[in-house]
C-alpha cells in the first residue's frame, strides 16, 4: 500500500480511536479514512492496467478461531467481496480457514481492514449488554451479523464513490471487470467444484445494535501487524 496513503489513514484512525474523540469527530475521521483506502484501490487498479506485473493475482489463508469463528468468517467474506476479492470457507481443526483470492493490493486492503474490524467488534460486543432472558451466544451472533452487513454496505458505497470520482468512466469499469475475471479464473483453478453455502438462520435480537456499531466502525486499517493474533481469534498465513 502506498506509504503516503497508509500514513494518512493511520493518522486519521488514531484520532478516531482516541477515547477523548467525540462520536461526531470519530465519524468524520472514519469517513475520510474510508475514502482514502477506496481511492487507493482504484489507483492501484488503473496502475496495474498499464503494468499487470505490479499487482498480480494471489491468495492468502486466514485462520479464524473460536469463539464465533463462523460469524467472523461472515465478516471477512463481506469485506473481501466489497474489496473485489473472493473468500472460500474451509472447516479447520479448531474453527475455520478462509482462503482469500484477489489482486495483491486488494488482499492487503482486506487484511488490514479485517484486522481492525475484529478489534472493533470485540470492543463493541464487550460494551453491549445482553438483554434479559436473551441467550448470550444467540444475541452476540446476531450482533456480529448486523455489524458485518453494515460494514459491507459501507465498503461497497465507498468503492462505488471512488470509482465514480476517478474520472476514468467506462475504462475503469472494463479494468475492474478484467481484474475480477482474473480472480474468478484463479479460484476456479483451485476449487473447480465450489458450491455456495445456504443462508444462516439467526435467533438473537442483536442485529440492529450490531448494524449501528458497523455503521460507526473505522474502515481504513490500523497499525496492527497483519498476520498477528486478533482479539477475536484470527491469524493470517
Amino acid at each position: 500500500m502506498s506509504d503516503a496513503i497508509l500514513a494518512k489513514v493511520r493518522k486519521l484512525l488514531a484520532k478516531a480511536e482516541d477515547p477523548a474523540c467525540t462520536v461526531a469527530e470519530a465519524e468524520a475521521f472514519t469517513a475520510k479514512a474510508t475514502e482514502l483506502i477506496a481511492k487507493y484501490g482504484v489507483d492501484r487498479a488503473l496502475l496495474a492496467a498499464r503494468d499487470p506485473a505490479s499487482d498480480p493475482v494471489g491468495d492468502r489463508l486466514i485462520d479464524l478461531l473460536p469463539p464465533y469463528a463462523l460469524d467472523k468468517a461472515g465478516l471477512l467474506a463481506g469485506v473481501a467481496t466489497a474489496l473485489r476479492c473472493r473468500a472460500v470457507r474451509r472447516r479447520g481443526p479448531e474453527g475455520f480457514t478462509m482462503h482469500l483470492f484477489g489482486h495483491a493490493s486488494d488482499l492487503e486492503r482486506v487484511e488490514l481492514l479485517f484486522t481492525s474490524l475484529l478489534v472493533q467488534a470485540a470492543h463493541g460486543l464487550t460494551a453491549t449488554p445482553v438483554p434479559p432472558r436473551e441467550h448470550p451466544a444467540a444475541f452476540r451472533r446476531s450482533w456480529l451479523a448486523g455489524f458485518a452487513a453494515a460494514v459491507a454496505a459501507r465498503l461497497h458505497e465507498a468503492e462505488s464513490a471512488a470509482a465514480a470520482e476517478s474520472g476514468a468512466g467506462g475504462s475503469l469499469a472494463l479494468v475492474l471487470a478484467d481484474r475480477s475475471a482474473h480472480v474468478e479464473r484463479r479460484i476456479a483453478e483451485v476449487y473447480p467444484r465450489l458450491r455456495s453455502a445456504g443462508p444462516r438462520r439467526l435467533a438473537g435480537t442483536g442485529m440492529t445494535l450490531g448494524a449501528a456499531a458497523g455503521r460507526r466502525a473505522d474502515l481504513g486499517g490500523t497499525g496492527l501487524r497483519p498476520g498477528g493474533t486478533k482479539p477475536l481469534g484470527g491469524t493470517a498465513r
